[in-house]
């Protein structure tokens, strides 16, 4: 009876405490002819699993605290049998203390992706080695998603993670494949870990952090003070930009948070909204129509 009863608070806390991610996987392959469509809804569950099964860290997260996350898989090519080149976006979020709302913490498009995928293919990863282009892709992700919700809820939190993307990227550099060495694209995973870790960009995640602890998260209670709060991350951002230009982690920020900081600052005293406005519009002036919201 004591074996049942041991076995019982066994598989209860499985239950309780599990993976870290509660992924969705969407394809869309519209644009490809095939008669073998099957293979879309296969790969689908098949990266799911993948994604929602794999512990990817030694935390311990609740069913309620996993980390929402979407991928959105555009197929563009099929350039031969089971061989794909495609497109991701990635989404993830955070929820915001004593409210309802969701705040995304990833906005990324990564337009690199080219893989082979056979139907029941087994979807294995070893940290240590690069084994193909879909586990190393997915679990790089995955990595990043933990580390930048790490980040939101702790000072450089996600430090660790980070490091383990960044294993991933070092593995990845004699496979040939587009998007993981330094040489391509300045908005590449290369670029996107590298920027992450780099110390004169520290501040920047340090603003992440500050920014939904001592600014959203404070919202619904003192809004005030909630700007005022992110009013000087946003400084904090744009002095950076003004040495690092073309960093992809800034443009990250502001790809994931520019609706959401216009809607905080679409009310509150003038003055702080015209700082915000001056601010934003300085980091990245391809959205200053965006951002004259906050104005109106």
């Amino acid at each position: 009876m004591k074996f049942f009863f041991l076995i019982f608070l066994l598989l209860l806390n499985q239950s309780l405490f599990s993976q870290e991610l509660n992924s969705t996987v969407f394809i869309n392959s519209d644009n490809i002819e095939t008669s073998d469509k099957y293979i879309f809804d296969e790969m689908k569950v098949a990266f799911e699993q993948f994604l929602n099964n794999q512990k990817w860290t030694d935390d311990t997260y609740k069913n309620e605290e996993k980390i929402k996350c979407n991928f959105i898989i555009n197929i563009v090519n099929l350039p031969s049998i089971s061989n794909f080149e495609a497109s991701v976006q990635i989404l993830s979020s955070r929820p915001i203390f004593n409210s309802s709302y969701e705040s995304i913490l990833l906005n990324h498009g990564d337009k690199d992706w080219s893989f082979e995928y056979v139907s029941s293919q087994p979807l294995e990863f070893n940290e240590n080695n690069f084994n193909n282009n879909i586990t190393s892709l997915l679990a790089y992700y995955a990595y990043i998603i933990i580390g930048m919700d790490n980040d939101s809820f702790e000072k450089l939190g996600g430090e660790k993670n980070f490091q383990k993307a960044w294993k991933i990227v070092n593995n990845a550099q004699q496979s040939n494949y587009i998007g993981w060495d330094q040489f391509g694209s300045n908005n590449n995973r290369y670029w996107l870990t590298e920027n992450l870790l780099n110390p004169e960009l520290e501040i920047v995640r340090k603003s992440f952090y500050n920014y939904h602890i001592n600014g959203l998260d404070i919202f619904e209670n003192n809004a005030e003070k909630s700007r005022e709060s992110i009013i000087k991350d946003l400084k904090n951002i744009s002095e950076v930009n003004q040495i690092k230009p073309n960093s992809i982690l800034i443009k990250s920020f502001i790809n994931s948070k520019s609706s959401e900081i216009s809607n905080v600052f679409s009310e509150g005293l003038i003055n702080i909204r015209k700082d915000a406005y001056n601010i934003l519009s300085k980091i990245d002036p391809s959205k200053t129509e965006n951002f004259s919201k906050i104005l109106n």
